[in-house]
């Protein structure tokens, strides 16, 4: 397993948002963490990179314990992160910002380094607006540009929040098939998405949240079958 996730509990001040996750993803899988919102998501990428502060449990990534690090201490090790707010540099440009993202691989496999040109030959669109200021770009162009800017950093699992929030449709996709791609070289990939749907078709494994625990784990086959579950956590 490169994450193991035991029995995180974590807060908003008083709230108690997160009651007990446990949570486990092999070496380059992708697994989905679905649920409606509200009930914790964001709260447990957060929690795994370290900007929200876990009160119990054990995190590990890559068999190292993980729990109480900083951030960027994470980051190092070769965990990536993918916010739902983007923030990219909006005065920069593709190539600027790309280029700020870079990291010395954690890993052994030096072969597979993310640079600039392998960005543009995985993902052709980044390439035609490579001059192109940040803040000019689309939703989904800001998306890709902010999935890539992660690569950069050569991690070995990703964390990705909502990458498809407020996208039409065909943009959403093209996002989703960016995810797939990166999926392929064997970066293991964390994704919060609201469209089970659209998930199936890339994920391995799901996990299902509702009020701060994990109430479903299986793969695709047992997430079809299961029925009354989606009915009561994910359908409306």
């Amino acid at each position: 397993m490169i994450l193991d996730v035991c029995n995180m509990h974590s807060y908003y001040g008083k709230s108690h948002v997160l009651q007990g996750v446990d949570l486990a993803l092999a070496s380059g899988e992708m697994a989905c963490l679905l649920g409606r919102n509200g009930v914790g998501k964001s709260t447990t990428l957060k929690s795994i990179m370290g900007l929200v502060k876990p009160r119990e449990g054990t995190i590990r990534f890559k068999e190292g314990d993980i729990q109480g690090c900083q951030p960027y201490e994470i980051a190092r090790r070769g965990l990536g992160y993918v916010p739902e707010e983007r923030r990219i540099f909006k005065s920069l440009t593709v190539y600027e910002n790309l280029l700020i993202g870079v990291k010395k691989p954690s890993g052994e496999s030096s072969g597979q380094v993310w640079t600039v040109e392998r960005i543009f030959e995985s993902f052709p669109r980044l390439e035609e607006r490579r001059n192109l200021m940040g803040g000019y770009l689309s939703g989904g162009e800001q998306q890709m540009l902010t999935i890539a800017r992660t690569l950069m950093g050569n991690p070995e699992l990703i964390l990705v929040d909502e990458p498809t929030e407020g996208l039409a449709p065909l943009v959403a996709e093209a996002v989703l098939e960016m995810l797939a791609t990166i999926s392929a070289t064997g970066i293991a990939i964390l994704l919060v998405e609201q469209n089970y749907k659209a998930a199936l078709k890339l994920a391995q494994g799901f996990f299902i949240m509702s009020k701060g625990r994990i109430v479903f784990q299986g793969d695709g086959k047992a997430l079809l079958e299961a029925e009354e579950v989606r009915q009561k956590y994910l359908e409306v």
